[in-house]
C-alpha cells in the first residue's frame, strides 16, 4: 500500500482528488493539508510514502515543502501539480528535488500511475511542460529578483512588496530594477510581461 499526503489549499480539489486516488486498490490516502506549513507537520506525524503538493499555497508553495522534506523525510517522494505550469516553475521544483511535475488537467488515472511511478523511485515531467522549459532557456534572474517581480505582477506599490517579501523598500526597487535591466525592459511592467512569456516566474 502507497501511504499518501496531499495538500492544496483548494478544499474542494483535495477532497475530490482523495476520493478519486482512494479508489485504486494500492494508494491509501494518510493525510490533507491546506498550506505549507500544515503539509510539512502532516508530513512529519504520518510519514507518508509520497506527497502529491499544489504548487501554490499559502506559505511557500509546493516547491518550500518539497526542500523540507528532502531535509526531515528523505524517503518520501514528492509530486507536484499544478494549475500554473511555467517552465520556471518546473525548474525550479527540480532543483528542490520533486520526482515528479504535472497539471492538474491530467486524470485520475495518470496521476494514480505517476504516483506508482515516483514512489518506485523514477521520475515523471509532464511532456509538454518539459518541451516549454526547454524551449524558454534559462531565466538571467536570480530567485530574489524573480520573487519580487512575481509579488509586483498584480501592480502592488513598492511598499507594499516589501511588506509581502519582508524586505525594505529600497532593497524592493533595486531587485525590480535589477530584473528590469536584466530583461532589457524600462519598467517593472515591462519586466513582468517579459518575465511571464518565458515562464521565469
Amino acid at each position: 500500500m502507497i501511504r499518501l499526503l496531499l495538500a492544496d489549499d483548494e478544499n474542494l480539489i483535495r477532497s475530490a482528488l482523495a476520493a478519486l486516488l482512494s479508489l485504486e486498490d494500492d494508494l491509501e490516502v494518510v493525510a490533507q493539508a491546506a498550506s505549507t506549513d500544515e503539509a510539512v507537520a502532516m508530513a512529519r506525524l504520518h510519514k507518508p510514502d509520497v506527497a502529491v503538493l499544489d504548487l501554490q499555497m499559502p506559505g511557500a508553495g509546493g516547491i518550500g515543502v518539497v526542500e523540507q522534506l528532502r531535509e526531515h523525510l528523505p524517503n518520501c517522494a514528492t509530486l507536484i501539480v499544478t494549475g500554473h505550469g511555467r517552465p520556471g516553475h518546473l525548474k525550479q521544483a527540480l532543483a528542490a528535488g520533486t520526482r515528479g511535475f504535472l497539471p492538474k488537467t491530467v486524470s485520475a488515472q495518470v496521476l494514480a500511475d505517476v504516483i506508482r511511478t515516483v514512489h518506485a523511485g523514477g521520475r515523471y515531467v509532464d511532456p509538454e511542460l518539459a518541451a516549454e522549459a526547454i524551449s524558454a532557456g534559462d531565466s538571467p534572474l536570480t530567485a530574489r529578483e524573480a520573487d519580487v517581480l512575481e509579488l509586483a505582477a498584480d501592480g502592488a506599490p513598492v511598499e507594499e512588496i516589501a511588506r509581502r517579501a519582508a524586505l525594505s523598500p529600497g532593497t524592493v526597487r533595486n531587485y525590480l530594477s535589477a530584473a528590469a535591466t536584466k530583461l532589457g525592459t524600462t519598467n517593472r511592467h515591462e519586466a513582468v510581461r517579459v518575465a511571464r512569456t518565458h515562464g521565469w516566474i
